[in-house]
């Protein structure tokens, strides 16, 4: 198990890009190892994109990948896609997502959790476009002065 592992595509990748040596015991514990810290950095990076799972509520910078009648498609963490629903794009009614949005635009997404197939669902209309922090809608008062 440790040399298919060890000696698998995805490690020597890692490997020749970093310039770090990686190495997977039987028990799954990685080690990484390198006179270089920026080496040991990148190594790290690389498989935590792979092994890292997205979190629900968290707001991620992604690219729109592909535009349908009822959302946009967005790559937001490594190489996965979710779907922004056309009602979660704006504030207001939009007939199709091409209103607002083009292919290869970056733009801040807001993980809304997952359908019952474990499709990722997203929403951009909670989050400031510019600087990437959610909008908290502002809570009415009942008979309080303001």
């Amino acid at each position: 198990m440790k040399s298919v592992v060890a000696g698998g595509k995805v490690i020597r990748e890692i490997v020749e890009t970093s310039g770090a040596k990686v190495d997977i015991n039987d028990d799954g514990v990685i080690k990484i190892a390198s006179n270089d810290a920026a080496a040991i950095k990148k190594a790290y990076d690389m498989i935590w994109s792979i092994v890292a799972e997205p979190e629900e509520g968290q707001i991620y910078t992604g690219k729109v990948v592909k535009l349908v009648d009822f959302g946009a498609f967005v790559n937001f963490f490594g190489k996965r896609d979710g779907l922004v629903h056309v009602s979660q794009i704006a504030n207001k009614r939009l007939n199709h997502p091409n209103e607002l949005l083009k292919e290869g635009q970056e733009v801040k997404v807001k993980l809304l959790g997952f359908d019952d197939r474990g499709k990722v669902r997203l929403g951009m209309k909670m989050v400031d476009q510019e600087t990437g922090a959610e909008i908290v809608p502002e809570k009415k008062e009942d008979g309080g002065e303001a």
